[in-house]
């Protein structure tokens, strides 16, 4: 057997830099690069063997352990899968920065590779610095936390373990039904330990995305299911996307009729003026969905999780009446909502089913409800995109007990502006560009942009609503612009998600890779405070305000913040908006920048879009000193009543 004499570190290099995805008879390379922050745990392991031979891998330099692997998981998800960046950190507090990375890439089944430095494996040294003394336990490290948030989790305590849990981190990668994180734990010792690695450890490697092609089984129970639907709806899920299965969802839903809502992230595989698509479905939904989700006898899933967003807490769909069809690669999914599983690739599943279809004659039955439901949609876009502020007797979208008066006069004395948010999104939707990519994560603009935002081109709505996590949104957003060059990327955000996370809006300076960051300043963490007054509190610790000497409570005044002048700091190209002019002229000038930009726009609190006849199960007091907070609790008990139950 020829071997050559490696260390860990540089074997793994190695490995990376030859691994290949093969899909439709195309072969890609699987990893692109490597994102690092060195610490004492890497930068003698990992890094020296980037710095001695990186091959064709690119090194990226991260400001935000988190930051970068968001970056890397941007990436992935605009590369449908195809195509990785692997992350490294020191052990400690590097390696726990991007367990919350972990936990995103996880639950939206995006492929993303850490590799976290580790203690000693000798343990001579110990305890190192950043290391964790467990007393019941000595070989926990920092690193375990990732076990709970990882698809696939090892560490590698000697060289020769590197082969197998390198072939394994592959495999779970590269698997559309099972990825999502993959940690190998690299103790810092052992990544400078040399081994005789067998050669052909290191050669070229493919890997075939495989297209699972359903049984005859699976397509007659689905056939019967159709046949006997008067009103089936189809739900394009995510696996849409990754299947590259737009083309066949289309084709099926043209030829029988069968209107298609969306979820977050099957949204923009078909664009959204298409005359069978309904939009957004469910809790953050929009008017058309919504409408005929109730009286849909059929709802065929197609590459869907069935979060409770998409099913309305499972409150939506008629519960006595509905039937489920899951078309799923995974086999977990599959299985929701007591459905009939199709456990196979979306695009060869519509193939079949369209082709076997085709002898029955079939025809759906909405009649002409499918036109007046895409109407109702027109005619809501219409007037929620030109929401303008009118005076003092102005009724916002959400129109709660806040004193509203109080407030708007209070935040236009800050900061001059009466901006709607939907206004706002309006004039953005009109102003981009068909092949303009949109990237959002947390707040109030996912439901915003499901229930209202027109895709006009494929693949151009990029969100991330799996995890919903605060500070994905700069940062996916250079992952995008990494993917796809040619694009102009927007990232859209509130001030919550903005100060939560945007390391690498320096990197994308340092990249030369242009991002805009179009922030929304409500200075209110708006979607969260909108849950807990609709829900009979009051406004409590989610409004931006200073403490007040005389209640000791977060009640004093807003707390304005510059954020053009924070992103300027660091080279970005800026802009302060408070007009319907000035949006334009910034969104104007901004396309003509070679710099990442931040449009920072001051937007009136509670001018977000509404939601649509949906429901949302959460958490409300069974007991409580308030009528509101009862009356709530009552409804939520009606919903829940009214509700699948599993």
């Amino acid at each position: 057997m020829k071997t050559v004499r490696l260390t860990v570190a540089q074997a793994l290099v190695k490995f990376l830099d030859n691994q290949y995805i093969e899909f439709d008879g195309k072969v890609t390379k699987f990893v692109e690069g490597i994102f690092g922050i060195f610490g004492h745990g890497n930068v003698l392991g990992l890094g020296q063997a980037l710095e001695q031979d990186s091959g064709e891998l690119i090194v990226r330099q991260g400001r935000n352990e988190q930051g970068m692997a968001h970056v890397a998981m941007g990436f992935a998800k605009q590369k449908l899968r195809k195509q990785i960046y692997a992350c490294t950190s020191s052990v400690g507090p590097g390696a726990a920065n991007m367990i919350t990375a972990a936990a995103t890439a996880t639950a939206n089944r995006i492929p993303l590779l850490l590799l976290p430095g580790d203690v000693f494996a000798t343990r001579q040294p110990d305890p190192v610095l950043q290391q964790i003394e467990q007393t019941y336990d000595l070989s926990i490290s920092t690193n375990d936390a990732f076990r709970a948030v990882s698809k696939y989790w090892d560490r590698v305590s000697r060289p020769e373990q590197l082969m197998t849990a390198c072939i394994n981190a592959m495999r779970v990668l590269t698997d559309p039904a099972e990825t999502g994180a993959v940690t190998i734990a690299l103790p810092q010792d052992v990544q400078a330990e040399a081994y005789d690695f067998p050669e052909h450890f290191l050669q070229k490697r493919i890997h075939r995305i495989e297209r699972t092609p359903p049984t005859e089984a699976m397509l007659q129970d689905a056939l019967t299911l159709i046949q006997n639907a008067k009103k089936p709806l189809i739900i394009c899920g995510g696996g849409v996307r990754y299947s590259e299965a737009a083309e066949q969802l289309k084709a099926f839903a043209e030829i029988y009729n069968i209107p298609f809502a969306e979820t977050q992230a099957g949204k923009s595989a078909v664009v959204s003026e298409h005359y069978l698509n309904m939009g957004g479905v469910g809790v953050t939904g929009c008017v058309a969905a919504n409408l005929l989700a109730p009286e849909a006898d059929l709802v065929i899933g197609i590459g869907t999780r069935y979060t409770d967003f998409t099913t309305g807490s499972k409150w939506i769909f008629n519960t006595d009446e509905a039937k489920f069809l899951n078309i799923n690669i995974a086999r977990f999914d599959a299985y929701k909502l007591d459905g009939v599983q199709v456990t196979a690739d979306a695009k060869e599943t519509l193939e079949k089913l369209t082709a076997l279809l085709a002898t029955t004659g079939y025809q759906s039955q909405w009649g002409d409800k499918i036109a007046q439901a895409k109407q109702a949609l027109a005619t809501e876009l219409a007037r929620v995109h030109n929401v303008t502020y009118t005076g003092k007797d102005f009724v916002p979208e959400i129109d709660d007990r806040l004193d509203r008066d109080a407030v708007y006069a209070e935040f236009m004395d800050m900061t001059n502006s009466c901006l709607a948010q939907t206004r706002v999104l309006g004039i953005l939707n009109e102003t981009l560009g068909n092949d303009d990519v949109i990237v959002a994560a947390a707040g109030s603009l996912p439901g915003d942009l499901q229930r209202i935002w027109q895709s006009k081109g494929e693949n151009t709505y990029h969100l991330e609503y799996g995890y919903s996590c605060m500070g994905y949104e700069v940062n996916a957003a250079l992952g995008v612009k990494i993917a796809e060059p040619h694009r102009e990327v927007y990232t859209l955000l509130g001030d919550g998600s903005y100060m939560m996370l945007h390391s690498e809006l320096v990197t994308s300076i340092q990249e030369n890779r242009k991002i805009n960051v179009v922030l929304f300043d409500n200075m209110t963490n708006g979607c969260i405070n909108n849950l807990q007054i609709g829900h009979g509190m009051d406004s409590f610790a989610t409004e931006f305000r200073f403490r007040n000497e005389k209640t000791n409570k977060l009640d004093g005044g807003f707390v304005p913040v510059n954020f053009a002048m924070n992103a300027a700091s660091y080279g970005c190209k800026t802009y302060q908006v408070t007009t319907e002019e000035e949006l334009r002229a910034a969104l104007a000038d901004a396309k003509q920048q070679q710099v990442s930009t931040l449009i920072d726009i001051k937007v009136l609190p509670k001018t977000m879009a509404k939601g649509y006849d949906s429901w949302w199960h959460v958490g409300v007091a069974e007991v409580s000193n308030k009528e509101e907070i009862k009356a709530a609790y009552e409804d939520a008990v009606e919903h829940i009543d009214a509700a699948r139950r599993y």
